[in-house]
């Protein structure tokens, strides 16, 4: 599927639609685990990781160093956070990571 696919947006909808019925987080990583591969799977995890240091306010080159992403991908997420009614700063709260 092309990114510009009207089927991505639908997709993407449901699988979040159906994501945020289940209660079991165990579950979800299986399912994860099922969907993505191996790479993709340490890609989100270390996306979910730099999240997580940029609200700690840890410096982009510690978060480079640490986690082995590029400046670009750090800056990304740093603006992302920084955007109002951010959905990074908003599932942080939701998920109590300090």
């Amino acid at each position: 599927m092309n990114i510009n696919d009207p089927r991505v947006a639908e997709n993407l909808s449901g699988l979040s639609a159906t994501l945020a019925k289940i209660d079991d987080p165990e579950l979800i990583e299986s399912f994860l685990h099922c969907l993505l591969t191996p790479s993709e799977t340490a890609d989100i995890a270390a996306r979910w990781a730099l999240v997580k240091a940029l609200k700690e306010k840890k410096t982009q080159r510690e978060i480079a160093q640490d986690l082995g992403l590029s400046l670009c991908k750090i800056t990304r997420g740093s603006r992302e956070l920084k955007k109002p009614n951010s959905a990074f700063q908003r599932v942080l709260d939701i998920a109590a990571v300090k």
